[in-house]
């Protein structure tokens, strides 16, 4: 039976959503975590923070690595702002060469070690692998302000930042396998839907209460909680 589960990731484990009515992000009550801390009547304390990466994820659990091995899950959610980039250096000159916050091989690397400090902790690792992305949202959205022409140039397509980010949910799903942890295929859950925006906020990448509630599901379906 399960008892408690600690979350580390970023603003999709915490819960923020966008609230159009209030013109900001905001925590969601019902969240996947507190759904499902109150379904299934466990402790989950969760480490998650908006804007975070692999890298500042992994500075968070050293400051609590000693209290891993009293949780029966520690879940990992990386890869959102790991694939992002600074979109207003792009408007300015997308002709530059530009990286995203954390390449694709040091995610990898990093989020390896991620797993091996969990488990060196005595952890039990989890991972989730990316909500899928609306490009069209998503463009409108980071370009507001800025020269979109430019952003668009540098991308080659509006269906280019779908493809990027589902590059990083993909190379989660492969570590899960090498490193034989168990993944909460939260992904799927949206794919599956006929029109799977409908279950995103307006920024077009945070789920909202509607995605929160596919992401509970999911984690119910695996039976891990």
């Amino acid at each position: 039976m399960i008892h408690s589960v600690c979350i580390f990731g970023d603003s999709v484990a915490k819960g923020v959503v966008f609230d159009a009515v209030k013109n900001k992000y905001s925590l969601l009550k019902e969240s996947f975590a507190n759904i499902v801390e109150r379904q299934q009547n466990i402790s989950i304390l969760n480490f998650a923070r908006f804007g975070c990466t692999i890298s500042m994820g992994s500075e968070i659990l050293k400051r609590h690595a000693e209290e891993l091995d009293r949780f029966d899950y520690t879940v990992l959610e990386f890869g959102g702002n790991d694939c992002d980039y600074n979109w207003a250096m792009i408007a300015e000159d997308p002709g530059r060469p530009h990286q995203c916050n954390t390449p694709i091989a040091l995610f990898r690397d990093k989020y390896r070690e991620l797993i091996d400090q969990v488990r060196q902790n005595g952890g039990s690792p989890v991972l989730m692998n990316l909500p899928p992305i609306d490009s069209n949202r998503y463009f409108r959205w980071v370009s507001r302000g800025l020269n979109g022409k430019n952003i668009l140039a540098f991308l080659g397509g509006v269906d280019a930042i779908y493809r990027w980010q589902e590059m990083y949910s993909r190379a989660v799903e492969e570590l899960a396998d090498e490193t034989k942890v168990p993944l909460i295929d939260i992904r799927s859950g949206f794919l599956h839907k006929k029109n799977f925006s409908l279950y995103l906020c307006e920024d077009g990448i945070h789920p909202n209460d509607q995605g929160h509630l596919l992401i509970s599901n999911a984690i119910r379906e695996k039976a891990f909680f």
